[in-house]
């Protein structure tokens, strides 16, 4: 089955998540990003997470809260503060995905926060394609979004290839625990 045909399953049974870490669309993602160290797979989230944030706060430009967990998990992964505090913002963006009623918003909220869980550990990772691209079926709908879909798992491929390449060349300080 094609993964329009499993999305279009999905919305029929209302789902609110239309991609998984088992649904086989994402599977050569899945296996890439379990070949990366933590390291890698935190600067490609964060990567992403920045420009999902900035998408956020222009439609909500008074909101704080995705702002307020990406740089509590930058400082956080940095070993500048200790989990409980990035934690806290973190969920304080989930909290916010609670509060709104567009279901492409709710999803990007959720693509943030699992995007600065992966600090915490790497099986977050995918849940940033997870809920960033069923934020892409709702904006297009199923019917229009294939071609977003698939550009932008192809950006995740490709932006994962270059963290794998010049994780090394970053210059910015890294928490103890994210050197094991």
């Amino acid at each position: 089955m094609d993964w329009i045909e499993d999305v279009k399953k999905k919305v029929k049974r209302k789902n609110k998540i239309l991609f998984s870490k088992d649904s086989e669309y994402l599977q050569d993602l899945v296996w890439l990003i379990n070949q990366q160290n933590r390291q890698i797979l935190v600067l490609w989230a964060l990567d992403f997470a920045e420009e999902i944030v900035k998408k956020l706060e222009i439609k909500y430009p008074n909101e704080n809260r995705p702002r307020n967990a990406l740089e509590a998990t930058k400082l956080w992964a940095s070993g500048k503060i200790k989990i409980p505090i990035a934690k806290r913002e973190i969920l304080s963006c989930h909290a916010f995905a609670k509060e709104i009623s567009n279901q492409e918003d709710i999803a990007l909220c959720h693509a943030v926060g699992q995007a600065c869980s992966v600090v915490h550990t790497s099986g977050h990772a995918i849940g940033l394609p997870i809920y960033e691209l069923t934020s892409i079926v709702y904006k297009l709908g199923v019917e229009n979004c294939a071609d977003s879909v698939e550009k932008r798992k192809q950006e995740y491929i490709e932006r994962l290839i270059y963290w794998k390449d010049n994780y090394q060349n970053y210059t910015g300080e890294w928490a103890s625990f994210l050197i094991k």
